[in-house]
């Protein structure tokens, strides 16, 4: 059988094994917490992850279109982005879909005629990888501005009220009282 329908056949297999990775990749009590709450509201990541691993995966699966792809995997990167991850731990749960695979096709993935197919599928995931760095570096380049922008705000506002008290002292001298008497 075609790799492609077999990704296709044991697509839920594989998602199930998926979500299970990457909320592994989170502490026990919050992996735990991410896999009992069903609720979008009360568990915004893990309805993120569950909404996204499903479009991506078929991306990886069939013919795959980047841009596609990268808007399967934002929400996941996103958060991940903000979250103490390191870059590489944040991309990381994309090369764990190599090995489940593998796993779950077992026997496709030990056919010498397979070769060939798992090797186009490896690509694939490398380069769903390297989009998600990307947008990985996106989200941390736009935090980062985000944080500088909120900063250079701040530093202004000092600023003006610094240059603001010695205005209202000079003035208060050329009426005659004294900077005690203003404050």
């Amino acid at each position: 059988m075609e790799l492609t329908a077999l990704l296709q056949q044991s697509r839920e297999a594989v998602l199930e094994k998926w979500f299970e990775a990457i909320i592994a990749t989170y502490p026990r009590q919050t992996s735990q917490f991410l896999t009992r709450q069903k609720d979008r509201f009360q568990n915004p990541i893990g309805y993120a992850i569950d909404r996204s691993i499903g479009p991506a995966y078929d991306q990886l699966a069939a013919e795959m279109d980047d841009d596609a792809l990268g808007e399967a995997l934002d929400s996941i990167v996103r958060i991940r982005s903000v979250q103490e991850f390191s870059p590489s731990q944040a991309v990381a749960f994309i090369f764990e879909l190599k090995k489940i695979i593998r796993e779950v096709l077992a026997d496709a993935a030990a056919d010498p005629g397979q070769t060939e197919s798992f090797a186009v599928l490896d690509e694939r995931i490398d380069r769903a990888a390297l989009i998600a760095f990307d947008k990985y570096s996106d989200c941390r380049r736009q935090l980062f501005e985000i944080r500088t922008g909120e900063i250079r705000r701040q530093s202004v506002e000092i600023m003006e009220r610094y240059t603001a008290k010695p205005r209202a002292s000079r003035a208060s001298h050329k009426k005659g009282e004294s900077a005690d008497d203003v404050m």
